[in-house]
């Protein structure tokens, strides 16, 4: 069993601005966070956001603290939203056990020591794709799949975006902190997400992508509205989206992907938008 962890630093988007593609893939591309037998995992400075992937393969694998959070246990000040992208697993909080399939959620409250993961088969291991919060306060842990959400129905396949947006850990469907996460699942034919595109100066994001083909590619669109720049991206991995940055992207095939918020307030539709003629 190993944990990894890496530190990502908060930027002032007048220097971002500046940055060419290996420093923005650098500052904002988590490339890699699935490794059999392994937690690997951002510390951002981003509303101290952490976003990480563990999978379990030979052995079940806990939620281990790492030392910028200078804490006893993972949980001691935090809340965790995790989604399942592989195959069947347990997540095992205290003494109870949460079986989570395919596209499948949970929310775990601060205060909770033990957290272990594992997977039903080595042939098809879990991939347990979590997003983590600071916590004021313990709220109970609970599995949500996506009949539980609340699902938003948008765009059109003429304009190459029709999607449902399952908002699954949002405080429509259960208490939290801070912490909202869901999950956008585009439509065979569309490749556009999160157009218009918008920003929420009192949030940042993190958005993971998956069930995109090996053979195909995204291009997550970022930065200032008039001042926009682009990563391109495979499938499995995650970006970190400032609260001054917009965040959009557009696919060589349809996709699906986690988006998990953090910040001054949970309210889901607290976002500044810009039309499409705006944006530079």
């Amino acid at each position: 069993m190993k944990t990894n962890y890496s530190l990502r630093y908060a930027a002032h988007p007048n220097d971002a601005r500046h940055y060419d593609t290996e420093r923005l893939r650098q500052d904002f591309l988590i490339e890699q966070l699935f490794v059999k037998d392994q937690a690997n995992m951002v510390y951002s400075m981003y509303d101290r956001m952490v976003v990480g992937g563990i999978m379990p393969v030979e052995e079940p694998l806990p939620l281990e603290t790492i030392e910028p959070l200078k804490a006893s246990y993972f949980t001691e000040r935090r809340e965790v939203g995790i989604f399942n992208v592989g195959g069947a697993g347990t997540v095992t909080v205290g003494n109870d056990n949460y079986a989570l399939d395919f596209k499948e959620a949970l929310y775990i409250g601060q205060g909770n020591k033990e957290i272990i993961f594992r997977s039903n088969s080595k042939q098809k291991p879990a991939k347990f794709y979590f997003n983590s919060a600071t916590a004021h306060k313990a709220y109970p842990c609970r599995k949500v799949t996506k009949c539980d959400a609340v699902v938003a129905r948008m765009g059109a396949l003429e304009t190459s975006n029709e999607r449902n947006i399952n908002k699954m850990l949002v405080n429509q469907v259960l208490p939290t902190c801070q912490l909202q996460m869901g999950m956008t699942e585009l439509a065979t034919g569309s490749v556009w997400n999160t157009m218009p595109a918008h920003v929420h100066s009192r949030r940042m994001e993190a958005y993971f992508y998956f069930e995109l083909p090996e053979e195909q590619t995204i291009c997550h669109f970022m930065g200032e509205p008039q001042e926009t720049r682009h990563i391109w991206m495979r499938n499995e991995q995650a970006v970190l989206s400032p609260e001054w940055s917009i965040h959009s992207a557009a696919a060589t095939h349809n996709y699906t992907f986690i988006w998990g918020m953090c910040g001054e307030n949970i309210d889901y539709s607290d976002q500044d938008f810009f039309k499409t003629e705006e944006l530079r």
